[in-house]
């Protein structure tokens, strides 16, 4: 019994490491084509010498996930409300640039949606603050909370 028992801990150890390393691997490739992805947006708008705010809010699209890539390296942990927010912002993108194209029902489709985002982000934050994780409550005992 004792044995396998380690034999199945070794396993287990082998498998994580490999699973964290093409995990790790996998985030630097988001990472580098998201910068090469605004590197060459900028260049467009360089280049047209003209920035709309589409443009804009694909750029703060890019900076998003590079802070959601980052956030999950300094802490191992990703936040639910990274991929909100940026869910958010490319539906808000969407609603300007296709608004021409748009009939009323789409349009109210998608603003419902951004609302729906936005009460998930508030329903979670609500959470977080009033009923935080065992961990968080421990080390932050007597202090009020700030959001690090």
């Amino acid at each position: 019994m004792n044995i396998q028992s380690h034999t199945f801990d070794r396993l287990r150890k082998f498998f994580s490491s490999g699973l964290d390393l093409v995990e790790y691997a996998g985030l630097l490739v988001i990472a580098f084509a998201t910068t090469v992805a605004m590197y060459q947006e900028a260049v467009v708008m360089i280049e047209s010498h003209r920035v709309a705010l589409a443009d804009l809010l694909l750029m703060f699209l890019y900076l998003e996930v590079l802070a959601m890539i980052g956030q999950y390296f300094r802490s191992g942990q990703l936040p639910v409300r990274f991929p909100l927010y940026i869910g958010m912002v490319a539906l808000a993108r969407y609603l300007i640039l296709d608004l021409k194209d748009m009939s009323e029902w789409r349009m109210l489709a998608v603003t419902a949606a951004i609302f729906l985002l936005t009460v998930a982000v508030l329903a979670i934050r609500y959470g977080h603050v009033r009923y935080p994780y065992r961990e968080d409550a421990d080390e932050n005992r007597g202090k009020a909370y700030v959001r690090e």
